[in-house]
């Protein structure tokens, strides 16, 4: 009889990690096909095939690339406005993951959630300075929902819905333990440590699907590889954890004010995405490289990283489009967005230092690696999950110590000046 209890035990085990396999595998599909799907897109709308909407839209002349945005957004604003109005009744569940994991039972609004997607592919294909990982993590958790709900009792809805989103976030990232310490991290309280187990194990099968998807195994950004910081390296990274700290916050309340500007206008939904897609339009008529979530522009300050004037240009103008595209209601995600302006700014003061050969000449590139993870700490108050991020999609583990420090640092500064985060804004 004492055996039957280990038995039981082990075949749960079991079930649970080949439901996290399969849920892994399925997210990473998913995650696939709209990254074809938007390729698609930007081959059709702007007859590019590179898969850089910075190189597109410097491609196009001026009054394309100023129109390109608004008339995504006009129809991603119609398409939302249309089911919105035409739906007969609201959806009894939301379509926001992270709402459904922390408040709800882990069910996602099937249709509303795809109508949503379908919408952040239409805004990000057209040049929207919105990420486009928003979306793909969105499918992900929606294909462990369905699962969940026809296979699986209602007690662990959450568990396959948190696997689910974790896996997305790993395929769109390349990022399988920062996912898994997303879901740990951010909704802390709403999932057991002991249910972390499939969450990693789901993500790591994603990270392995979208290897063999995409024909090998690379990080997302190529960046060569830095020896450990010195001991003044570190205080310079400390510095830039307290100056993500304090630009968190004061990012998040930039990012609320405009959306209350648009508000104001009482536009209706097409309109409203139309104006925030020529903001950027228009600005991307002075630089080309606001357009799109900012990865492009990310990899060139990782490698060979344009002058500080330049960079601070271009930090000002793509913070204007991301408040423009978020302000006005385009469906995608922030998270790549900030990832740019952290490594933006990590930049410019890299480059002030640099002025002094002592500090090291590598001083441009691994304030930028700090910016990118302390200003993502400082925005979501997840500082172990920012600091893996940025290791998983750089490869540069030697900046660990660090980057960690800075991150706890901009954490806590931001905490106290702004107590919500991106995901728990008030």
């Amino acid at each position: 009889m004492n055996q039957l209890v280990p038995l039981h035990h082990y075949r749960a085990l079991l079930r649970h990690l080949f439901i996290a396999i399969l849920l892994g595998i399925c997210a990473a599909l998913a995650v696939w096909l709209f990254h074809r799907a938007m390729f698609g897109l930007e081959w059709l709308l702007l007859d590019h095939e590179e898969g850089s909407l910075v190189a597109a839209a410097a491609a196009l002349p001026g009054w394309r690339r100023a129109l390109t945005p608004a008339l995504g957004g006009l129809a991603a604003g119609f398409l939302l406005w249309i089911y919105q109005r035409y739906q007969h009744q609201k959806p009894i569940a939301p379509t926001d993951y992270m709402e459904a994991i922390e408040a709800g039972d882990g069910r996602l609004a099937v249709n509303a959630s795809l109508i949503k997607c379908l919408a952040s592919l239409l805004v990000v294909s057209s040049g929207s300075a919105i990420g486009r990982e928003g979306a793909m993590i969105l499918l992900g958790a929606l294909v462990g929902s369905v699962f969940a709900q026809r296979f699986t009792p209602a007690k662990e809805w959450k568990l396959w819905v948190a696997c689910a989103a974790a896996a997305g976030m790993a395929s769109a990232y390349h990022a399988p333990l920062a996912g898994s310490l997303f879901i740990a991290e951010i909704l802390f309280g709403s999932l057991m440590l002991a249910s972390l187990g499939p969450v990693v194990i789901a993500a790591v099968s994603a990270l392995l699907m979208t290897n063999l998807l995409n024909g090998g195994q690379a990080p997302l950004y190529i960046v060569e590889p830095l020896a450990a910081p010195w001991p003044v390296q570190y205080l310079l990274m400390a510095l830039v954890g307290i100056l993500a700290g304090v630009c968190g916050p004061l990012f998040l309340w930039a990012m609320a004010a405009s959306g209350r500007a648009f508000r104001s206008l009482n536009l209706i939904p097409p309109l409203q995405l139309a104006l925030g897609g020529l903001i950027v339009g228009l600005l991307s008529l002075l630089y080309p490289e606001v357009w799109g979530n900012g990865y492009s522009v990310v990899q060139s300050l990782l490698s060979a990283p344009p002058g500080m004037l330049l960079v601070s240009a271009i930090l000002i103008c793509k913070l204007l489009a991301l408040l423009a595209s978020s302000g006005s209601g385009a469906p995608g995600g922030v998270f790549t967005p900030t990832l740019f302006v952290g490594a933006a700014l990590g930049s410019v003061v890299g480059q002030m230092f640099g002025l002094w050969p002592e500090l090291g000449t590598a001083v441009p590139i691994l304030l930028a690696l700090t910016g990118m993870a302390t200003l993502l700490a400082a925005t979501t108050h997840a500082p172990i999950m920012a600091a893996l991020m940025v290791f998983e999609m750089t490869g540069e583990y030697t900046l660990l110590p660090g980057i960690l420090l800075a991150c706890v640092i901009a954490t806590t500064i931001a905490r106290g000046l702004r107590p919500q985060s991106v995901y728990h804004n008030a």
